[in-house]
């Protein structure tokens, strides 16, 4: 069986996805933090969570 890294992009992708819908939550651009979170995953989450829009 094939350990390969096909498990960590899909997972990358869920993550892309997931953040977009919270941005959108907050009244974000989905498109801007799904592209966002492509390139920086993880840390895409903590930024919209932490973040607040004044």
């Amino acid at each position: 069986m094939d350990h390969g890294s096909g498990g960590y992009v899909v997972g990358w992708g869920t993550l892309a996805l997931i953040n977009a819908g919270l941005a959108q939550g907050k009244n974000r651009s989905g498109l801007n933090w799904f592209l966002i979170s492509l390139l920086i995953g993880p840390l895409a989450t903590l930024f919209i969570v932490v973040w607040d829009k004044k």
